[in-house]
């Protein structure tokens, strides 16, 4: 009943307009990631990709600036506060974003610190909120009160936790974890056959209406991670929906490490972990899009696949780390290259754990 008490103060119109107001003045900095297709096609990737004229490959720049694109912000971390629940930190909030949830009295408690200046110490959870589901289902009620604010919804849920493996607090909308600073993790397989003793790459083109980064080339199988799946049955689950491959053969990915990131933008705070995967996949499988989410597929020597991330931005961001780990553990990145071990420290800048 609290919940409920909490989001109709919010929903009155005067509400509404002072909400819409302020969100407008955050706009640019807090929107979601780019909507509007790529621009570029299968022709203009496999051009870059088969340029092989310009003695680059030991270049690692390029590499590096991939990393970064998706590590921005970290001059910005003073901006949030931490989200705690039980006293173990599991986000970050916006000192700015906070100003939104004040009216939520009965879902959240705002510390502030003990010096007069009113200033905000830490985000938690109303001591009334005791179990997972009564958590979830306030916030959710939050989340839907807040509407424009937090564009994107996909009514999936992401587990809240301070570790992967640790104890959940509660669920929370996928959409909605960076402006809470959770950390989330999600699941990316390399999907490569072999061929006369050359290692290719099967290369995704995502849809042009996926909502976020489309027409994007991507990876042949990936996914977040939500609540109450295993990484290894999410793969399983992903392989059959994005790729049409049979459990037969997805059981056969192997588990190879994870990457990290931390980005901030706005009010979101992105703490990302992607558990990676390999498969080596018959070298006359082709994949079938089942879900609607990819345009179409190509299979790609490795070292065109490495052509392309560095040269363009033709990836998804957050791919290119996935497939740059690849080139290490395959050996198309090697010690002899200038900044070799740097590159291999900044695939896990984000916390891993």
């Amino acid at each position: 009943m609290a919940t409920i008490t909490a989001a109709a103060r919010w929903s009155s119109p005067a509400r509404l307009q002072f909400l819409t107001s302020r969100r407008l003045r955050f706009s640019a900095s807090s929107a979601a990631p780019p909507t509007s297709a790529a621009g570029f096609g299968w022709a203009d990737a496999l051009r870059v990709a088969g340029d092989g004229g310009r003695g680059d490959e030991s270049d690692l720049s390029g590499y590096f600036r991939k990393v970064k694109t998706c590590n921005r912000g970290m001059d910005k971390k003073g901006q949030f506060v931490e989200f705690s629940v039980e006293d173990q930190v599991v986000g970050y909030i916006h000192k700015g974003f906070i100003e939104y949830l004040r009216d939520f009295h009965d879902v959240f408690t705002i510390v502030l610190d003990n010096n007069g200046s009113n200033t905000v110490e830490h985000v938690s959870l109303h001591s009334s909120l005791r179990t997972p589901e009564d958590r979830t289902h306030a916030i959710g009620s939050v989340i839907k009160s807040l509407g424009e604010m937090i564009p994107g919804i996909r009514n999936e849920l992401y587990p809240v936790t301070s570790s992967y493996g640790m104890p959940v607090y509660f669920s929370l909308e996928r959409a909605a974890a960076p402006y809470f600073g959770i950390k989330a993790y999600g699941v990316h397989m390399n999907g490569y056959v072999e061929k006369n003793g050359q290692k290719f790459l099967w290369i995704g083109k995502r849809s042009d209406v996926k909502q976020t980064y489309p027409g994007m080339l991507d990876h042949l199988v990936a996914g977040g991670l939500p609540y109450g799946i295993s990484c290894k049955e999410n793969i399983i689950k992903e392989c059959e929906e994005e790729a049409g491959i049979a459990r037969s053969i997805s059981t056969n990915a192997a588990s190879v490490g994870a990457v990290s990131y931390m980005d901030i933008e706005g009010f979101r705070y992105k703490r990302d972990v992607l558990f990676c995967y390999d498969l080596k996949l018959p070298a006359d499988f082709v994949p079938n899009n089942e879900d609607g989410e990819v345009d179409s597929f190509r299979l790609i020597p490795v070292p065109h696949a490495a052509n392309i991330i560095r040269r363009t931005e033709f990836f998804k961001p957050n791919c290119n780390l996935v497939i740059i780990d690849f080139l290490f553990r395959h050996g198309y990145i090697n010690p002899d290259c200038r900044g070799y071990l740097g590159l291999l420290q900044s695939l896990r800048s984000g916390d891993c754990s």
